[in-house]
């Protein structure tokens, strides 16, 4: 058989799976919402072999999502890591025979703790799912592997269950984009989110300026010496003009060009800018790609205070939302 009919066979069953376990979702997976809602500490995912690696996922996807969620494995627990369980958390146990050695030893001393417990397994009569304040059901009529064992369309199955967890108590919390962002500050959401216009800016202290009156060549010169590929042109503390190296290309094909002249008779007059560096940097960035401009400059009061380079923007990672 090709590997892209085993593939095909593969996915199948596990599609099935899904489907199946849609049908039996109902008031037991209700009661587990309720339960992670209404706790004020954290949710505890702990599992064995590949449920544990299951849990570990579904744990690291509650916790970017809005809910405090960490994963204790259970041998560890009984050295000691039981520690780490408080009166306000709650316990998410999984184990698709529903009787793992180290979870089935485990749950009498979770118990001691009063705390709340959620069982994934694959019937409630187990003894896992009878230890259980609410059960989810994660059976399938048969695992993808040709010989029936390796935990396949099982694991598939618990890992979707976990994330529409994850997705059911976002939806009830109300979790927005900008609480995402607050838990992925590192990632491109993130840095669309949270990073400013003000975090890139280029003080004007630092920018190569010069007057209207300046000759072309000695522009040039503060030019090359500012490694911006711009120059900023200001008369009476206001930004009259902008020069880049673009509009020097283009000055040097006209027959009026003249290296002695003053700089406004070159520079691109009127260039864009903004007021307000406190919107957010993604937003500069669409401003800069929108105008088909590299430098944004940045006033207030009518007057200079910065600019913000598309380099700056691209190199931090920030990219616009349509990328």
């Amino acid at each position: 058989m090709r590997p892209s009919s085993i593939a095909k066979r593969v996915l199948d069953i596990e599609a099935n799976a899904l489907a199946d376990s849609k049908e039996r979702i109902g008031k037991e997976f209700d009661r587990a919402v309720e339960i992670i809602l209404n706790i004020k500490g954290k949710l505890i995912v702990i599992g064995v072999g590949k449920s544990g690696h299951i849990g570990s996922k579904i744990a690291a996807t509650l916790a970017s999502t809005g809910t405090s969620s960490f994963f204790l494995h259970p041998s560890e627990a009984m050295h000691g890591d039981l520690g780490m369980i408080g009166k306000d958390d709650a316990i998410l146990a999984i184990s698709y025979s529903g009787a793992s050695e180290e979870i089935i030893k485990l749950l009498p001393h979770i118990k001691n703790f009063n705390v709340p417990i959620i069982g994934m397994s694959k019937s409630k009569n187990t003894p896992l799912g009878k230890f259980c304040d609410a059960h989810i059901d994660i059976s399938v009529k048969k695992e993808a592997c040709p010989i029936g064992v390796a935990p396949t369309a099982s694991t598939t199955l618990t890992l979707a269950l976990g994330d529409a967890l994850a997705v059911a108590l976002m939806e009830i919390r109300g979790f927005k984009r900008e609480d995402f962002a607050k838990f992925h500050p590192a990632g491109a959401l993130g840095k669309r989110l949270y990073l400013k216009a003000k975090h890139f800016l280029i003080p004007k202290e630092k920018l190569p300026i010069v007057n209207p009156d300046t000759p072309l060549k000695e522009a040039i010169v503060v030019m090359n010496h500012g490694m911006l590929g711009h120059l900023i042109i200001e008369d009476k503390n206001r930004v009259v003009g902008i020069f880049s190296d673009g509009d020097l290309r283009r000055s040097l094909t006209t027959n009026e060009f003249d290296i002695n002249k003053n700089i406004s008779n070159y520079m691109t007059k009127e260039p864009f800018f903004i007021e307000d560096d406190n919107i957010l940097a993604v937003d500069a960035l669409k401003i800069i790609e929108s105008k088909k401009i590299q430098l944004l400059i940045v006033t207030k009061d009518n007057k200079l205070i910065g600019a913000i380079h598309i380099h700056d923007l691209i190199e931090a990672g920030i990219e616009s939302e349509n990328k």
